[in-house]
């Protein structure tokens, strides 16, 4: 073809016309011309990258690229275009991404064989598909393109480095995991480490780590690969050794992370304890670059999250407190610089790495709580950090003060001088789901019965955003909301009693009753236990909802559920039989009797114990009416039941049937 030749590739009102015009002729030799001016006139330059989408060419571009009319030469400039428009600014990619682009690259890409063009489609796809706001997930619309990124791993180094940095972005799910094991993609993986060039390593370790995160078969079948004698994770090993880049030290140890975490190796494993924690502990540390400190705390703060031993071991490793001090230290502005965007960020990002190291750290250990609690204004900058704009900062400050909210020291002073359940408060409104999920059982903690911020707490309100709570779909919330019903009640004054169980209501006690998740049950009939402690809360409550109460109570003894379950039910019973008015309840209702008469031979022992109490409390002599609620349990053989259980080899349940039948004054 014929170029016209341009001494200054320059787009402008009238050469634009003039070109989209010829984009439009189906002469292909003056498309081609008019593609190659527009190619070289955008190169480096974001202004001629807005004059084009601007002027619609971009449109035009999504037509010539299926157009089957059109020459390999002007699909390959087509390509080479929207990758260029793909290197422009982040509202440049942005249009780039509302008009599907990436989905037309993809069907280009299957239908055509052309090395050149391959390559361009790859590149293309590739510098799209580091920024967030795309559907990563575009690339598994069509298992095909999984097929064909394959094939073309092995076509050249370039490929083979943007191939894996598509699936490494793209896959998601497990079941984005799944596909590409069925592709054969984790069998590449030895292959492609086995070379000296960083970038494609670094490219594939990244998409080893997506495809084996949280995935335990795939993990497990990973580790046993090898090449040139080597296992995959002695391969990993070696490349997070202090000789290679750091960039390839860190995605390595996140891979070892990946497969620790995956059940694939164990928690001693040398590759796990002495290898990727200290790693990472050590690109921690302020002679790296900001980038790499903050993705090193991250993958630090996930390895180590479930494991006592990792926490203790991170703990006293080079001055690891010490360095996430400087993480949350870390000034928002240079020393004469004002308001400069960069320095902000990175100053957050720094903060919300060292809160999750700290989260994780202090998981488990009161030790380590007490001297991560000791770090410089700490409790300054989560309380910030809860304030702040950014729910990423927002998240990894909140999940920080669950961590140390498990501390019953933390709770009785530094939280409580801090105030810190005002902005937790405040950050239940308008939450995402996973914020709130952290700061309600966060909430949960400051309402346990020895923390000084529980009254306060309540008196803010609590009670009917904590009700709201159950009503949600997502369990977790469920749960946290009855468990800060449950904390709030223990203990608490009969005002605060009657306000939960009005606010709550008893058609949502019932439905919590009957959730489908056990632990949303278990809490709400501990609520249901501790508002029916003392005599005069016990006869209160039940003067208020006794029927619902002892309703819900058979529902649970009657229906086929956990004994964990039906204990707490018996114990309520139990409860309920202590009170002074409310245990006729339980006397006029022989069927109530006749199933806790039914518990006491139950196979289960601490089925049996809470019935026997429950009797025991039923006839205790020294309360008024205690004759004849006795002679009503003798009536119904009780008593004769428990003279046989007397003989009884478990002492847990003899010393019940002992102190329920000392109550009987001629036994």
């Amino acid at each position: 073809m014929n170029i016209v030749p341009h001494q200054i590739f320059v787009m402008n009102a009238e050469t634009s016309r003039y070109y989209i015009d010829n984009l439009y002729t189906q002469d292909n030799n003056k498309c081609y011309q008019a593609l190659n001016f527009i190619k070289n006139s955008i190169m480096g330059s974001n202004r001629q990258k807005n004059l084009v989408i601007a002027n619609g060419i971009l449109h035009r571009l999504l037509q010539v690229l299926p157009d089957q009319s059109k020459t390999p030469e002007i699909r390959l400039e087509t390509v080479i275009i929207l990758g260029s428009l793909a290197k422009g600014t982040e509202d440049q990619v942005r249009t780039l991404v509302n008009a599907n682009v990436v989905s037309f690259i993809l069907n280009a890409f299957l239908l055509h064989d052309e090395p050149k063009f391959i390559e361009a489609c790859l590149r293309c796809i590739c510098t799209i598909m580091q920024y967030p706001f795309i559907d990563h997930s575009v690339v598994f619309n069509d298992v095909a393109i999984i097929k064909k990124l394959a094939q073309t791993i092995e076509d050249s180094i370039s490929n083979s480095i943007c191939s894996m940095s598509i699936l490494s972005q793209a896959c998601c799910t497990t079941v984005h995991q799944n596909i590409l094991w069925t592709e054969g993609i984790g069998f590449t993986f030895a292959n492609l480490l086995n070379t000296e060039l960083d970038d494609l390593s670094v490219a594939t370790l990244k998409c080893f780590a997506r495809m084996c995160q949280d995935n335990t078969s795939i993990s497990s079948a990973l580790i046993a690969i090898e090449c040139n004698g080597k296992t995959m994770p002695e391969i990993l090993y070696s490349m997070r050794g202090g000789d290679r880049p750091t960039g390839m030290r860190l995605v390595a140890s996140k891979c070892i992370t990946c497969l620790y975490r995956a059940g694939a190796l164990e928690v001693n494993d040398p590759k796990v304890m002495f290898g990727a924690l200290p790693t990472l502990v050590r690109l921690c540390q302020n002679d790296q670059k900001w980038e790499d400190r903050v993705e090193a705390a991250e993958i630090l703060a996930v390895l180590i999250e479930d494991d006592a031993e990792l926490q203790s071991l991170a703990s006293i490793s080079n001055h690891l407190l010490q360095t996430l001090a400087e993480f949350v230290n870390y000034p928002i502005q240079p020393i004469g610089q004002y308001n400069n965007t960069f320095f902000e960020l990175r100053s957050k990002e720094m903060k919300q790495a060292a809160f999750k190291v700290f989260a994780s750290l202090g998981a488990n250990d009161e030790e380590i709580r007490k001297k991560i609690i000791e770090t410089d204004n700490l409790v300054d900058h989560i309380v910030m950090g809860l304030k702040d704009h950014s729910p990423k900062v927002q998240l990894a400050a909140v999940r920080c003060l669950h961590s140390l909210s498990r501390s019953v020291q933390q709770l009785r002073t530094t939280f409580q001088d801090h105030s810190v359940w005002k902005p937790l408060m405040a950050l239940l409104e308008g939450a995402s789901k996973e914020i709130l999920s952290v700061t309600s059982s966060t909430l949960c903690n400051l309402l346990l019965d020895f923390s000084p911020s529980k009254e306060p707490i309540l008196e803010s309100g609590a009670i009917e955003l904590f009700c709201s709570l159950t009503k949600r779909s997502d369990p977790s919330l469920r749960l946290n909301g009855i468990w800060a019903l449950m904390n709030m009640a223990f203990q608490a004054e009969q005002k605060i009693k009657s306000q939960i169980l009005s606010t709550l209501g008893t058609v949502q006690m019932f439905n919590l009753l009957t959730d489908s998740h056990v632990n949303v049950q278990m809490k709400t009939l501990g609520l249901l236990r501790n508002l029916l402690s003392t005599k005069p809360h016990i006869d209160y409550i039940m003067n208020l909802s006794g029927d619902d109460i002892i309703e819900a109570v058979m529902m649970i003894l009657k229906n086929d559920n956990l004994p964990e379950i039906k204990e707490q039910a018996l114990c309520i019973l139990g409860n309920i039989a202590d009170g002074d008015i409310a245990k006729d309840y339980i006397m006029k209702n022989n069927v109530i009797l006749m199933k806790i008469q039914e518990y006491m031979t139950n196979e289960n022992s601490k089925l049996q114990a809470s019935a026997i109490f429950c009797i025991s409390n039923l006839v205790w002599k020294d309360e008024i009416g205690s004759a004849d609620r006795q002679a009503k349990i003798k009536e119904m053989g009780i008593l004769e039941l428990l003279q046989q259980l007397i003989t009884t080899s478990d002492s847990l349940i003899f010393d019940k049937v002992k102190t329920a039948l000392t109550q009987f004054s001629d036994s």
